[in-house]
């Protein structure tokens, strides 16, 4: 039986989670008409969807005086609920841990929602640098280095898909604001393995992320360390070996083969 004959299907829930991936795609929804087009519905329908996923909590203006919509905080507490009885936030938090406190340095675990990387997990040690990023932060993948584990390991065309009329906007000096600049960023952390940062995002703090890959070979997430820049610079080394056995282990206890 086809979608269009069950008689259990309803099409208000059916537009409405639509138009929740359209957003979490990269539609931000700043022309009405285009959406709607989009979509296949009219221009009241996707008012109604919008004001009613808004009242959910499912969607949230985007702030920052830019206009349109993001996927909101609701949702995002419900995901976060749903990783977190899955194997990939069982698995990665004690890993985390440990690092956390071996290293003196804050742990994070996050995964890409549209262009942005959503913080998942946390975990912070009992002295020295501890991150203020909190759970369910985002950051521009482009320019935070979890997004750039992360997109290091997708197929280009679909990176350059993802980011062909987006602007990416720059967070420091060093923030990729073109799609030439961003896979040429992107090439260099997939042959480095890791994805590093020296005041990427801000002055002062340095940090490294590593893909997380499931049994298909999928990058699902990524982890990260921060930390200041200084004190980073000196356990460098023990930070890579770290980081890397860390990605592996989790991958591994997630089907990953190599």
């Amino acid at each position: 039986m086809s979608e269009a004959e069950d008689p259990y299907l309803s099409p208000p829930v059916q537009r409405a989670a639509r138009l929740l991936r359209h957003i979490a795609g990269g539609d931000a929804v700043t022309n009405m008409a285009a959406t709607a087009r989009a979509l296949d519905i009219n221009r009241t329908t996707l008012l109604r969807l919008l004001h009613t996923l808004q009242a959910e909590g499912f969607i949230e203006p985007r702030g920052g005086g830019k206009p349109g919509w993001r996927v909101g905080l609701a949702l995002f507490g419900l995901v976060a609920r749903a990783f977190a009885s899955e194997d990939l936030a069982e698995i990665a938090t004690p890993r985390l841990d440990a690092m956390a406190h071996e290293l003196g340095f804050s742990t994070h675990l996050g995964v890409l929602d549209g262009r942005e990387v959503v913080y998942l997990i946390r975990r912070t040690p009992d002295h020295s640098f501890v991150s203020n990023i909190r759970v369910g932060s985002r950051l521009p993948a482009h320019a935070a280095n979890m997004g750039r584990a992360i997109l290091a390991h997708w197929p280009p065309e679909q990176v350059r898909q993802l980011f062909a009329d987006a602007p990416m906007q720059a967070v420091t000096a060093q923030t990729p604001t073109s799609l030439p600049a961003l896979m040429a960023q992107l090439a260099a952390d997939r042959a480095e393995g890791l994805a590093w940062s020296e005041g990427f995002y801000e002055a002062g703090i340095a940090s490294v992320a590593a893909a997380v890959f499931d049994a298909t070979g999928r990058p699902v997430a990524a982890i990260n360390l921060s930390g200041g820049a200084a004190e980073f610079a000196a356990a460098r080394p023990r930070i890579d070996q770290a980081m890397r056995r860390a990605a592996e282990d989790i991958s591994r206890r997630l089907g990953w083969t190599g």
